[in-house]
């Protein structure tokens, strides 16, 4: 069976980069909606791009962009999990579809890496975004200490190809790192053959 909820959005998400003239405003404002959408109900993401790694979190692309205009990514937070303080170097777009993440976001302020704000934790349903002109460092964990957290993420490029950085937050020290995936196959979105 096609899986229709994840195929239309990548279709619609592929209707709307192909358009002419959008700034990343009016990008960040629609890709909100589908991924809002897309989470709404967790009904769609298949078992095998769910599974936790106990030792880290797991970053499984859902598809890549030939034109690598996108890439769709679901981040799977074992118990307790959390990334470094890192960046993205692109626009991104974070939908939570089971569980809840913690978002800490950070900021350089005269060469000094600080604190951007409070701490705020996104729920089932809930987007946020992301993009280097409206603050791109952050660090992000699991909510829980006790179950599985899944997020799925929207970013303007191949986010597991891009050259990015993670920084230790007490000297500001950044280090150069390029995510890779996790899975070696993507889903299929058609279903299989009959």
């Amino acid at each position: 069976m096609p899986n229709v909820k994840l195929l239309n959005t990548i279709k619609a998400l592929s209707c709307l980069l192909e358009r002419q003239g959008l700034d990343e405003s009016s990008i960040l404002n629609e890709a909100q909606q589908l991924i809002a959408d897309l989470v709404a109900k967790d009904d769609w993401l298949p078992a095998e791009f769910t599974q936790p790694h106990p030792q880290h979190y797991r970053q499984y692309l859902l598809y890549g962009d030939p034109q690598d205009r996108f890439s769709l990514v679901s981040f799977v937070w074992g118990p307790g999990q959390k990334t470094p303080v890192h960046d993205h170097t692109v626009w991104g777009v974070i939908g939570m579809l089971r569980g809840a993440e913690v978002d800490e976001p950070y900021h350089f302020v005269d060469g000094k890496l600080e604190r951007a704000g409070d701490s705020s934790v996104l729920q089932p349903g809930q987007v946020a975004c992301v993009s280097p002109r409206i603050g791109d460092i952050h660090r992000v964990s699991n909510a829980y200490d006790d179950q599985v957290s899944i997020s799925i993420h929207l970013y303007g490029g191949n986010i597991g190809r891009i050259t990015r950085s993670v920084y230790e937050p007490k000297t500001a020290t950044r280090k150069e790192f390029v995510s890779g995936y996790s899975n070696e196959a993507v889903p299929n979105l058609w279903g299989p053959a009959s």
